[in-house]
């Protein structure tokens, strides 16, 4: 009896062996519950269920109720005309593929990129979590056991390595990570929560929306084994480097030389390890530019991105926005059609690059191999571009201001753009949670009036606090890198067209295609945002809210102070009283956090902005990534007339500016500057 139930118990862990090995198991199985977030305690956004969105015109609930009686609006709000309704499953799906949804990218990462094959992997990631004992953290510190040196830089044994990344208690991976597996093959991928939401570093609490700004995207990056592969967000150009003894076959079908590939990776890796954190390139320009990790407090905040560059198509630009993290940054091998035009580097040259080091042999590209016709026969996603999960769009490999490089990421058994318009209209539902800098409503007031005097609301107007403009660098003077970063593109952009969102995925053989509007944003502002007729480019006006949550300020995050920078003098106003903590070169790059009122502080006040601007432009990793806070000289100190009680009313206003503001600028009240006064 007993022989045959221990027969039995083998056989049952045979079979589920053979299962495991055969199914697909991915990790985190469902997002966090709401309970463990802020979302709850804070009031959301106004997108309402019922409502529509058809290419980016939205429709309202009662709107929609009208013209859903009348045979004009039926074909107006049909899937077939690009209309997509907010139902509360659309929104579900939403967050879910927030916090779950790789579209593959597991596979670069893992496979190409190495970024668990080095010190930072899955077995030093699980020690540190272990070691935290159940407890949440917003920064998980990764000890070194040995010596490790990258990008010509030395980090000793028992280092122990600042992360950024946010652990939830009682959680057994970051969040936004996830573990896939397939086969005998454990795979890291990532998903859009881990640099668009955070824990609270004192309730542990999930806040929704809010920007990672700690997470050091450079220093993960950089400790893998193939970062090489991620060049093209550096200022690191393969081709002008010195040839190695890797051969492929070139476009011209020679034998020809791939760089040196150590060489390729210690250049690589010291411009990723420049990186600030909450700092992150998402413009393949070739130029090192990170800018801050956005919020995704979205809702009425258009144009998106730092310039503005996702205005047209689904939900006014948003669904262009998440598809260019997904189709394009995350998997930089399906943007290999467009590297000539991009970046002056043949396909063949681009993908060997890519795969001359990958870190499973599987795609490591073999000498005297043409690159592409490697790469098709171990793609992961055979017939697509690179290997996400992303559907060829009309016009491919053309692209246009709706899909950058021509292609939507979706996965199989979905729609097409399905999950990436579940992100927008989940991501337009939050809101940051409520906070008080202050529970004097005299002093928001009058701060609010100081904001109308001070002209802020010339740009940051209405409920969201922006106008939805792109301001042109030479008015705006903020570090102008990345303003012109995506000044390229438009040589390959033809007019947008899309399919429509009930198209199932994989699409069929001849599709429906239907034309993208492109009068829901103003010629002007689309053509700044790449820089068409304006070769500095511009900068979007952001909306204000959640300022608490996201410092520190401007597109490269140089607008920095710590809680003990600065001290006020006996005239009110403040001064440096700690040079070493001001600017990212003494907050963010020393992992000090940037206080945010202090830091709004440096943002008005010109004397104090030009010790932040100092402190930076003295640090050789911010100058090499393009960072020093310089711009947006909009000035609310004493040289501007103010007083330094209006400066500090202004900041405890900004700072109010939450889920549901207890005050709102009025054009109606009227104050007088120091200078009026007198």
């Amino acid at each position: 009896m007993q022989r045959r139930s221990l027969i039995g118990v083998l056989l049952i862990v045979v079979v589920v062996g053979i299962l495991g090995y055969l199914l697909e198991l991915s990790f985190p199985i469902r997002p966090p519950t709401l309970d463990s977030t802020y979302t709850p305690l804070a009031k959301p956004a106004p997108q309402e269920i019922g409502s529509y969105d058809v290419l980016g015109t939205p429709v309202s609930k009662a709107e929609a109720e009208q013209l859903l009686q009348t045979e004009t609006g039926k074909v107006l709000l049909a899937p077939d005309n690009g209309a997509i309704a907010i139902t509360q499953n659309l929104i579900d799906l939403g967050r879910d593929a927030f916090y779950r949804e790789t579209f593959g990218n597991e596979y670069f990462f893992t496979d190409v990129v190495g970024a668990i094959d080095g010190s930072i992997n899955l077995v030093s990631v699980s020690k540190a979590i272990a070691a935290l004992g159940g407890k949440h953290t917003t920064n998980l510190q990764i000890p070194l056991d040995r010596d490790v040196t990258v990008g010509g830089r030395t980090f000793k044994a028992g280092t122990k390595l600042n992360t950024g990344l946010d652990v939830p208690a009682g959680s057994l991976v970051p969040l936004g990570m996830t573990l896939v597996k397939s086969g005998a093959k454990l795979r890291m991928g990532l998903t859009c929560a881990l640099c668009h939401a955070t824990v609270d570093k004192e309730t542990g609490r999930i806040i929704e929306g809010s920007p990672n700004n700690d997470l050091d995207c450079g220093l993960l990056q950089a400790f893998a084994t193939n970062s090489a592969a991620m060049f093209r967000q550096t200022g690191i150009n393969p081709i002008t480097l010195l040839a190695g003894e890797n051969t492929y076959i070139n476009a011209d079908g020679q034998t020809a030389q791939l760089p040196d590939p150590q060489a390729l990776e210690d250049a690589v890796d010291d411009q990723l390890l420049a990186w600030a954190p909450g700092n992150f390139d998402s413009t393949p320009d070739n130029n090192n530019n990170p800018s801050q990790i956005p919020s995704s407090y979205t809702f009425d905040t258009y144009p998106y991105g730092w310039s503005g560059f996702s205005s047209v198509g689904w939900f006014h630009g948003l669904t262009t926005l998440n598809n260019n993290v997904h189709a394009a940054n995350s998997d930089p091998t399906s943007d290999s059609y467009g590297s000539k035009y991009l970046l002056g580097i043949d396909k063949e040259t681009y993908l060997g690059v890519m795969l001359q080091n990958a870190a499973n042999p599987k795609f490591r590209l073999p000498q005297g191999t043409k690159p592409s016709e490697f790469f098709e026969k171990n793609d992961p996603t055979p017939g697509q571009p690179g290997i996400n999960e992303v559907i060829k769009m009309p016009g491919h490999p053309k692209g246009s201001i709706f899909v950058l490089d021509g292609l939507l990421a979706s996965s199989p058994g979905y729609l097409a753009g399905e999950q990436l318009n579940g992100m927008s209209a989940y991501q337009n539902t939050l809101a940051p949670p409520p906070h008080e800098p202050t529970s004097d409503t005299e002093v928001l007031r009058r701060g609010a009036a100081v904001f109308e005097k001070a002209n802020c609301a010339s740009c940051h107007s209405g409920r969201y606090f922006t106008n939805h403009d792109v301001i042109p660098e030479q008015e705006v003077q903020a570090q102008p890198s990345r303003a012109a970063a995506l000044a390229k593109f438009p040589q390959m952009f033809i007019p947008p067209e899309t399919y429509p969102g009930n198209i199932a995925v994989p699409p069929p053989a001849d599709p429906p295609v239907i034309s993208v509007p492109l009068d829901i944003t103003p010629q002007r502002v689309r053509d700044l945002a790449y820089a068409v007729g304006n070769p500095a480019g511009g900068y979007k006006v952001q909306n204000l809210i959640g300022l608490y949550l996201t410092a520190p300020y401007l597109h490269d995050g140089g607008v920095a102070a710590s809680s003990e920078a600065l001290q006020q003098d006996a005239d009110g106003f403040y001064t440096v009283a700690n040079p070493d903590q001001m600017g990212l070169a003494g907050t963010s790059m020393q992992w000090i956090n940037p206080d945010p009122e202090a830091s709004l502080r440096v943002l008005l006040d010109r004397n104090l902005r030009e010790v932040a601007i100092n402190q930076n432009r003295a640090s050789r990793d911010l100058q090499m990534i393009n960072a020093d806070g310089s711009g947006h000289n909009y000035w609310v100190d004493a040289r501007a007339g103010f007083t330094a009680q209006q400066q500090t009313d202004l900041i405890q206003f900004l700072l109010s500016i939450d889920d549901d503001p207890a005050v709102l600028p009025d054009p109606t009240l009227k104050v007088a500057t120091a200078t009026e006064q007198e």
